[in-house]
């Protein structure tokens, strides 16, 4: 949806910005076009993110989802951001001439693209209510992408009318500067804020403190562990989470016994948090009268 309303309005903008000579309509053809960009990146990302695991990658493609949003926004930064800069920035130079004809053609583009870029938002949230609401919704980059991508839109082309309306009124060339250049500091802040969580996700983000949290209460209320020496989770794809925990067991259980723990243990953990698909238990069983060693000490021992 988002990618259709791109598509047209790009064409839309880059017409009649080049018709009018305003340098806030093309300013938001390049957005346009920075977003249709974006679009695709994030189609090939959700169909590559569901690929199942293989030998080469047995975590699974989960994390191309944030592969794709940060090369989403890179293009937003530099077809987007610095495009809009550089237009306000020649328009303050040079100046701008246009006619009333011209005036009047791109504030019906904009109008236009206003109605589309509203129409793509609305249903970027609706989804995003069917997904839960809130921000756990917006979980998913792709997703998050759109939505901050149709909400930039549609500021940003109420900027475009606001600055091509005083510019007809006043004759000011530096009103429409203005709001090309507010449109892109708007889009380098936008891809500042996807690159940085995409940047994070990638080189493996810890999973939320409120389901870490969980996951440790969870092992310690089992009777046979007697601690939690250390508790490790990372994102590895949008309802994908590793977990590996060092824990260690009350004394006296045989190996027998350790080994049928470790599994119930790992059972339990999948069934309370679907999304922990890839758990990893380093068990540690101490006889009865031993003191503890650190987890240095006791780290290869008993591994399950």
């Amino acid at each position: 949806m988002a990618l259709a309303a791109n598509l047209v309005i790009a064409v839309a903008k880059a017409v009649g910005g080049v018709l009018a000579g305003s340098p806030a309509l093309l300013s938001e053809a390049a957005h346009s076009v920075a977003d249709s960009l974006n679009e695709v990146f994030l189609l090939a990302a959700l169909r590559r993110s569901r690929r199942p695991a293989d030998a080469r990658h047995p975590f699974g493609y989960g994390k191309e989802r944030f592969f794709w949003s940060l090369l989403a926004a890179v293009g937003i930064f530099v077809m987007g951001g610095c495009f809009s800069v550089f237009q306000g920035v020649e328009a303050l130079r040079n100046g701008a001439e246009e006619k009333f004809s011209g005036y009047v053609a791109g504030l019906i583009v904009l109008g236009v693209a206003l109605l589309a870029e509203g129409v793509s938002l609305l249903r970027a949230l609706q989804q995003v209510r069917r997904q839960g609401g809130g921000l756990s919704a917006l979980r998913d980059p792709a997703l998050r992408t759109v939505v901050a991508e149709d909400g930039t839109a549609v500021l940003g082309v109420t900027l475009a009318l606001i600055g091509m309306a005083l510019h007809m009124v006043t004759g000011q060339v530096v009103w429409e500067a203005s709001a090309s250049l507010a449109i892109g500091l708007l889009l380098v802040y936008v891809a500042y804020r996807l690159g940085r969580d995409a940047r994070a996700q990638l080189i493996g983000e810890a999973a939320d403190p409120e389901l870490s949290g969980r996951i440790r209460a969870l092992l310690r209320a089992q009777p046979e562990i007697d601690s939690v020496e250390a508790l490790f989770t990372m994102k590895m794809g949008l309802d994908s989470t590793l977990v590996a925990a060092r824990v260690d067991l009350a004394p006296g259980l045989d190996s027998e016994r350790v080994e049928e723990v470790a599994v119930r243990i790992k059972r339990s953990l999948a069934r309370t948090f679907p999304e922990a698909d890839q758990i990893f238990l380093d068990v540690t069983d101490r006889p009865a009268g031993e003191a503890r060693e650190s987890p240095a000490a006791t780290g290869e021992r008993g591994g399950a």
